[in-house]
């Protein structure tokens, strides 16, 4: 088969969506063999591996049916339309954002496409420290290698690494750390630079182009708009699923399943408070805690020469020990989004200081930061809203320095002039002989710095033990007998890089425990 011109992409499977308006007033009563709550990274995958063993699923998705075509490349736009509460989730301090993608496809439509596999450390940690020792290196492979496979998931090749992540690559290399072009579920890459507002053009290998569309035409159905709210409960089975679709017009309207199998995969925030408001599968009382999210800052720093590193793929190349997260700590991902949504994320000051930097963002060197935190949050209700208990460790701080450290020294490597750090009041390093002193001086607290999440984890951890877990090993709930969770809520660590593969992986592995239960 000859492959198709970076012009021209194949043509997509139908994707087929019911939309709220689609529904009658009255409410629709289904019944199938396996119910999904949630169509984002494993939602879509489960729903997949389950349809093509011919059984008949139904996909209830929350958010709104968004097609590629009706992407406006605006950030802000997106973030109203696609982004879990507009893009404004935050934490119970108010100085943390949590981005969830909120539509069909879920966060895999507006991620950066970022592909790490989980490092084999962080998997052979599960199995000493949680009796997770199915899910060691050795038999997690060949579930990496079938996703990586169906997502066309590849390091960047040299036309896709913009001068930005080339120069981070040279001071990485220059300052001894490891270092390498980010591998992403892209196919053609058209290079716009725009992913966290949704791939126009279909080349991001999102759900909503792959995974969906393929279930779709396997008979899967998939309703958006539908929010699971409550379950009928029968000898220790969720036997029906009760959920209220809401149209344009505000309209709620009762969507009725009977499945004999339920999977949950609404995230790492949405599945625990779906369990807390029914009070069910809760005997360790573990759901909502364990919650972690890899709290991210954007580290700037102003080059003597024009980088423009907003063109180009979101992502690029990387620096940081991604082998042995517990030894490395952070991880740096080349990526700049634009002159003004870099202002939330450094502080350029105001007047005079902010206009110069504005107008020097052509000269920004740019990366984003991960940690690899501890899971010390939790995500539940109070007094009817929902609460994201989550401030930095004083244990993860030093990994946080370490992330600013790491860059200014790459950056400087790399030919910059001065290092913007990411602190709520404007802190500067203005060469290499400050670095140490500057980061060494900062201290932990909140509202101190500009943190973002796009990594929520935790909170429905997965275990051997059903007092020290949630869910078992296979991914079904140890108090619900045919109930599994499939999401990142599952993971007992975080991973420190973008957990997006793992719970691709993940999803298809559990998919596979399911249909071997039968």
């Amino acid at each position: 088969m000859t492959e198709p011109s970076l012009n021209t992409v194949p043509p997509l499977p139908v994707l087929k969506v019911q939309q709220p308006a689609d529904i009658p007033d009255r409410g629709l009563k289904l019944e199938a063999d396996a119910v999904v709550i949630g169509s984002g990274a494993s939602g879509a995958v489960a729903a997949y591996e389950l349809s093509r063993s011919g059984a008949k699923v139904i996909v209830l998705e929350a958010g709104p049916y968004v097609k590629s075509e009706q992407f406006t490349e605006r950030l802000i736009e997106s973030l109203e339309t696609m982004y879990e509460e507009g893009g404004n989730q935050i934490n119970k301090s108010a100085d943390l954002v949590v981005l969830q993608g909120a539509c069909i496809g879920g966060s895999t439509v507006v991620n950066a496409a970022v592909c790490f596999r989980a490092p084999d450390k962080v998997l052979e940690s599960w199995g000493e420290n949680h009796g997770l020792d199915n899910l060691s290196p050795e038999a997690m492979t060949p579930y990496f290698e079938r996703v990586e496979k169906n997502l066309h998931i590849h390091p960047n090749g040299p036309h896709e690494i913009n001068l930005n992540g080339r120069l981070i690559v040279e001071g990485a290399k220059k300052v001894g750390i490891p270092t390498g072009p980010v591998s992403r579920n892209i196919k053609h890459c058209a290079l716009t630079g725009h992913c966290l507002a949704g791939c126009k053009t279909d080349r991001k290998q999102s759900m909503l182009v792959t995974y969906l569309p393929w279930a779709s035409e396997l008979g899967v159905r998939i309703l958006s708009g539908t929010r699971a709210e409550s379950f009928e409960v029968s000898n220790g089975r969720i036997t029906q699923v009760n959920a209220i679709a809401t149209d344009a017009n505000g309209t709620s309207k009762p969507v009725e399943v009977k499945a004999g199998l339920v999977i949950v995969a609404a995230g790492a925030v949405q599945t625990p408070l779906l369990f807390q408001k029914n009070a069910l599968g809760n005997s360790s009382a573990l759901i909502g805690h364990h919650f972690a999210c890899h709290p991210s800052t954007a580290m700037i720093a102003e080059h003597k020469d024009d980088i423009y590193g907003w063109l180009g793929a979101t992502i690029t190349t990387y620096a940081g020990n991604i082998e042995d997260p517990k030894k490395g700590s952070y991880l740096l991902e080349a990526g700049f989004l634009g002159p003004m949504s870099i202002t939330t994320a450094s502080e350029g000051g105001i007047g005079r200081e902010y206009t110069d930097f504005i107008q020097n963002s052509k000269k920004f060197l740019a990366s984003v930061t991960l940690i690899h935190d501890h899971n010390v949050g939790r995500v539940y209700m109070e007094d009817g809203r929902k609460r994201i208990d989550y401030d930095l460790d004083d244990r993860d701080f030093p990994s946080l320095q370490e992330a600013f450290r790491a860059s200014a020294k790459i950056y400087f490597a790399a030919g910059a002039k001065r290092v913007f750090l990411p602190t709520t009041r404007r802190t500067v390093i203005e060469s290499a002989d400050q670095i140490d002193s500057v980061v060494n001086s900062l201290e932990n607290g909140r509202h101190r710095y500009k943190l973002t999440s796009y990594h929520p984890q935790g909170t429905m951890r997965m275990g051997k033990d059903p007092k020290t877990s949630v869910v078992g090993p296979d991914g079904r709930m140890h108090d619900l007998d045919n109930v599994y969770v499939v999401d990142a809520s599952l993971f007992p660590t975080t991973l420190m890089v973008n957990p997006q593969e793992t719970v691709y992986a993940m999803a298809s592995y559990l998919s596979d425990r399911m249909l071997a239960r039968g």
